[in-house]
């Protein structure tokens, strides 16, 4: 991390704590991650799917003191609390809002104060995400914009900024490399459709990470290729670097494309091994 390693404040994230005696197997029917795995201060990321297998929200589930904790999206957060306690039915859970009680912090060190520290479970580059409460006093926090340059410089998508809510699949946001979907665990909501992805390589379209020559396009605007076809479109970006959506059968890899008065150009990150599947 820049800055001699200063801990970034993730004000675009909040807290849900789950609580209960079936927490653990109230979360597993729901999510892509294997709940049931979490161990005692460890962490997973995952994802809550439409029945068709359509993205809904990303976030990490991590466990300590009797419960799970939910890192999510802040401004999305009352929209899965509602989803959560559509599907909560008979279990005996108790979901809260935890956004007055902590915060979010990545940092580069595990800190052994926090409620919860764990390493980042997409990318070692990513170092820890670290939950305090939220009255704890964190001296020189960077803002969330160092935050953007190493998860974009690694080429990592970012929840909805990136996805498509009910639109895009997630093994296209490469939820599988980045170690947010667990194919053996068994049945969650959008697990037949995901799985039938995986298992027939039928992926089409995919987000990847470009360089950016010339001025940030904003969000959305199309790519395209020399004759004017449309491939794609641009999605989060900071400075000259930027996440693309691709249609994989038009697109090259260190090619540049046209996208509004910039060109963009789709780059391999490390942990992407294979474009099918």
């Amino acid at each position: 991390m820049s800055n001699h390693n200063a801990p970034i404040l993730l004000e675009t994230r909040a807290i849900i704590t789950i609580s209960g005696p079936d927490r653990r197997s109230f979360l597993q029917g729901l999510v892509t991650g294997n709940v049931e795995k979490i161990a005692e201060d460890a962490m997973i990321y995952a994802a809550l799917l439409t029945p068709q297998g359509k993205y809904l929200h990303d976030f990490f589930i991590s466990a300590a003191g009797g419960k799970l904790w939910l890192d999510c999206e802040r401004d999305r957060r009352a929209d899965l609390l509602r989803r959560l306690m559509m599907y909560k039915l008979r279990a005996q859970v108790e979901i809260a809002d935890g956004l007055a009680d902590y915060i979010i912090l990545a940092t580069a060190d595990k800190i052994e104060t926090a409620v919860i520290s764990c390493p980042d479970p997409r990318h070692s580059g990513l170092g820890y995400r670290t939950i305090l409460p939220a009255k704890a006093a964190i001296p020189g926090c960077q803002t969330e914009d160092a935050y953007d340059h190493l998860r974009l410089g690694l080429g990592l998508p970012d929840g909805s900024r990136d996805f498509r809510i009910d639109g895009t699949l997630i093994l296209e946001g490469n939820m599988a490399e980045l170690n947010g979907v667990d194919f053996d665990k068994g049945c969650y909501v959008g697990q037949e459709v995901t799985a039938r992805m995986k298992y027939r390589a039928s992926l089409k379209k995919r987000l990847l990470p470009v360089t950016v020559t010339g001025p940030l396009p904003p969000p959305t605007t199309i790519i395209t290729t020399d004759s004017g076809k449309k491939i794609g479109d641009i999605r989060s970006g900071q400075g000259a670097m930027a996440i693309g959506y691709f249609r994989l059968a038009d697109m090259v890899f260190g090619h540049s494309y046209a996208c509004g008065d910039a060109m963009v150009s789709p780059w391999r990150p490390d942990w992407l091994k294979d474009l099918i599947g």
